[in-house]
């Protein structure tokens, strides 16, 4: 199983009273797009901590609690966080329960996920003027054959950096846009760059 250095931010101030995450003194000074893979993964390093908090807090309702507890034991499915593009230009971790890790990791064009996988991706951006903003903690899990045709048989599932559940339009918020990778199961893989193969 691949593991993800998360580093401890002690003496940092990265909890805000809400749970959210205060992330300024992890901001990297420049903009997102310009950032090295390295250098996403030492602000992630940064607040990773305080990021896992923020989703730990506060009832989950309709999402199971146990995702967002125990996703970091998963395997983790990319190296550093993917380069901003989807999920509104923020930066993404993939980690993939014990279920699907072995289908998902190999990248199929066409692949075969079995019923029960769940896949979390945490998130951040990082502004044009170099501002780290936490962001929600993204879930998709695949349900049995025949479940939910319209979404390929995907359940999609949000968790606010605060810890709130997210009420969203799962058909146009995540739907839409995961059918456009119709050639990936709408998965929508981490860059090629960041990818941890089996």
């Amino acid at each position: 199983m691949a593991t993800i250095k998360v580093m401890t931010v002690a003496g940092l101030a990265v909890l805000g009273l809400s749970g959210g995450v205060r992330a300024q003194d992890c901001d990297p000074g420049k903009s997102g797009y310009d950032l090295t893979g390295e250098e996403a993964a030492e602000v992630y390093d940064c607040i990773a901590e305080g990021l896992k908090a923020g989703y730990d807090s506060g009832p989950k309702r309709w999402i199971p609690a146990e995702f967002v507890a125990d996703y970091r034991g998963w395997t983790a499915a990319s190296a550093f966080p993917a380069a901003p593009g989807m999920h509104s230009e923020r930066f993404l971790l993939t980690f993939v329960n014990d279920t699907g890790a072995e289908a998902y990791m190999q990248y199929a064009e066409d692949p075969v996920i079995p019923a029960g996988t769940v896949i979390a991706k945490e998130s951040f951006s990082v502004s044009e003027a170099g501002k780290v903003t936490p962001g929600p903690l993204f879930l998709m899990q695949k349900v049995a054959a025949g479940t939910s045709p319209e979404t390929l048989d995907w359940y999609y599932m949000a968790v606010a950096p605060s810890g709130a559940p997210m009420g969203l339009d799962v058909m146009t918020a995540c739907n839409e846009c995961h059918l456009g990778y119709d050639f990936q199961g709408g998965l929508g893989y981490p860059v090629e760059d960041a990818r941890i193969s089996n």
